[in-house]
């Protein structure tokens, strides 16, 4: 790995995400012995600008960030350091150094899912589909995916591509509502699923 430490007095940004939320935690600065550092001791290790010296994260609060992988830019001058942290990584105690959660996030189905929550607590059953069917009770949503499923597999044997997605768009829809309504989101899944790799 061939990195250019001369464009910023010998420092390069180090951006932090975590390896499994891909949340950016945090940005620092290296210099070539705090990578060295930080590939020898498989913890993350920054040069501070403001203390002149080599700091490794969590050296006195013991959150540190364990690394796993490390990738350069095509300019060779900025890393992507991946890391499991422990604890929060801002020093003022939230997760992030932009005060945000590290949290799974599926893009839009987690926006989906907040949707759905939403509906659920705060919708009207007369003029919210979600909300009617959480009204009806888990039956009825168990009903609805067994349903959605059915006619997913359906089309799965024809060849028209568009109801196909159709209907799987239908049944992971339901799938999700039928999720919340058993008091669990697709992070819950996630968990299992990992689990369960070898």
């Amino acid at each position: 790995m061939t990195i250019d430490y001369s464009k910023n007095n010998g420092l390069v940004p180090a951006i932090i995400q975590d390896v499994s939320t891909k949340t950016v935690l945090m940005l620092g600065y290296m210099n070539e012995e705090a990578l060295k550092k930080t590939l020898e001791t498989k913890l993350v290790t920054f040069y501070s600008r403001s203390k002149q010296r080599l700091w490794t994260k969590g050296e006195e609060s013991g959150n540190v960030l364990r690394l796993i992988d490390l990738k350069v830019d095509c300019d060779n001058d900025t890393l992507l350091i991946s890391v499991n942290p422990e604890g929060p990584t801002c020093h003022k105690g939230s997760d992030t150094c932009w005060n945000e959660n590290n949290t799974q996030n599926f893009g839009f189905l987690t926006h989906l899912e907040d949707v759905i929550a939403s509906r659920k607590n705060n919708a009207n059953k007369e003029t919210s589909y979600v909300a009617s069917l959480f009204a009806e009770g888990i039956n009825k949503i168990a009903q609805k995916v067994g349903e959605e499923a059915i006619e997913t597999v359906i089309e799965a044997k024809d060849s028209n591509d568009d109801l196909f997605l159709n209907e799987s768009a239908d049944l992971l829809f339901h799938y999700l509502i039928l999720l919340q309504a058993k008091g669990f989101k697709l992070n819950d899944i996630t968990e299992v699923l990992i689990g369960r790799e070898k």
